[in-house]
């Protein structure tokens, strides 16, 4: 059974006494185990399907959803205690903007260890508690790359670069020892010796402790180097979804295929200094979305029946929607 089971999940922000689709019916599943990487251009509503899990979207939105499921219960029905008791102890979520994200007017050391439940704590008095929360707030410093865990401890977010603030949030989701990790883009803005290090300590969680991960990010080689399936997002839709290896090797839908071949690491045939493919305009604004199939006006196989927004197709495994897939020739 699958631990985060999303289908059909809409979203509507109001915009002048309307309702704009910012999401619509996008279907998305997270196995026990399981690393699966979430993939799309900036304004693709990745963050937007964070902000639903965790239930940080504002009341006066719309959303709805044929199931929407944490290891069986409904997420939409929950009360907001079992919320957030399930927040606390079983979904951690490094959110995208850590400044953003962290409390100003507290240091990065409580709020770290506020973040542990008190399930894993030792001590009965409350000193020996206070020292065990200190001690595993340390010790995740650490496997998140940062040594230097007094001077961080102390200082308020503001204080941090950008790059640390983004370690923290990972700590603050590690201390919890949760059954999922959702990782809003954690390695943006880091160092590629950085970026290598987070990448390993999350695969090292996945092998070791069976922690799924939900990995949500544009960079697709670091995605490669990890997940083992991918679902692919254009404005707000859910286009194609698989396994990794299969995506990488035949990717069926035309937009898969345009982000794919943009990224250089994914080309062995590529010609230095040569330019790369790229998909012609840009993403629509969600005030201003196009009719049917919303990849349409950039797609170079959109033909008449794009006006028509596509069902589901499956073969085996392997999910993608669309009326012209890059396995059937155009008629």
């Amino acid at each position: 059974m699958a631990l985060l089971d999303i289908k059909n999940l809409t979203l509507e922000i109001p915009h002048e006494g309307d309702y704009i689709r910012a999401l619509d019916k996008v279907n998305l599943s997270v196995n026990e185990g399981e690393v699966r990487a979430l993939v799309g251009e900036s304004g693709s509503g990745k963050s937007l399907i964070v902000s639903a899990v965790s239930g940080s979207i504002p009341k006066h939105w719309r959303i709805t959803a044929d199931r929407m499921t944490w290891n069986g219960e409904s997420l939409l029905n929950l009360s907001k205690s079992r919320r957030l008791q399930i927040m606390n102890e079983d979904i951690a979520i490094v959110f995208q903007n850590p400044l953003s994200s962290l409390d100003p007017s507290v240091t990065l050391g409580e709020q770290i260890q506020e973040s542990i439940p008190s399930r894993l704590v030792d001590g009965k008095w409350f000193w020996q508690r206070n020292a065990s929360r200190r001690q595993t707030t340390i010790k995740t410093l650490h496997k998140v790359g940062i040594r230097a865990h007094g001077d961080v401890m102390r200082a308020y977010p503001h204080e941090m670069p950008y790059d640390v603030g983004q370690r923290v949030m990972l700590a603050m989701a590690l201390v919890a020892q949760p059954k999922i990790i959702i990782a809003d883009d954690p390695t943006r803005g880091m160092e590629t010796t950085t970026k290598t290090q987070i990448l390993k300590l999350l695969t090292r969680l996945n092998k070791t402790r069976s922690v799924a991960i939900l990995f949500v990010s544009h960079d697709l080689l670091a995605i490669s180097s990890m997940a083992d399936t991918m679902t692919v997002l254009y404005c707000g839709q859910t286009v194609e979804s698989g396994k990794m290896k299969h995506l990488r090797k035949r990717p069926l839908h035309p937009y898969t295929k345009a982000l794919i071949d943009s990224a250089p690491s994914f080309r062995n045939d590529l010609p230095p200094k040569s330019m790369l493919p790229n998909l012609g305009g840009s993403i629509p604004t969600l005030q201003h979305l196009p009719i049917g199939c919303r990849l349409g006006p950039r797609c170079p196989r959109a033909q008449k029946a794009c006006v028509n927004v596509p069902g589901i197709r499956h073969i085996h495994d392997h999910t993608y929607s669309c009326h012209y897939p890059l396995h059937r020739d155009k008629r």
